[in-house]
């Protein structure tokens, strides 16, 4: 599967997140609506799904931003954690 914005022989789950995802802090939480208008989010490379409600092939659990707005799935965090150089701390809610 390639993308449109990838360059040939790139990750096609690789689209410029490296220019707001670069080296920034991240936790491994169970996931929490970022707004109550809001009933999912994405994994910010492969696009799997974050939801509170038990759906199949939902994601409850993944690494997140410090203000929980952009959310990785296990997979993409070990496939680019040395390339996009994440630091990882524990969340504040355990």
């Amino acid at each position: 599967m390639s993308n449109e914005n990838s360059k040939p022989g790139q990750d096609w789950r690789l689209m410029g997140q490296e220019n707001y995802l670069k080296s920034v802090t991240l936790s491994w939480r169970k996931y929490a609506r970022y707004s109550e208008k809001w009933d999912q989010d994405h994994c910010e490379f492969c696009s799997a799904k974050f939801m509170v409600e038990d759906y199949p092939d939902v994601l409850h659990e993944g690494y997140c931003t410090e203000n929980q707005y952009r959310w990785i799935c296990q997979k993409c965090f070990e496939d680019f954690k040395e390339q996009f150089d994440w630091k990882v701390i524990k969340s504040k809610d355990g």
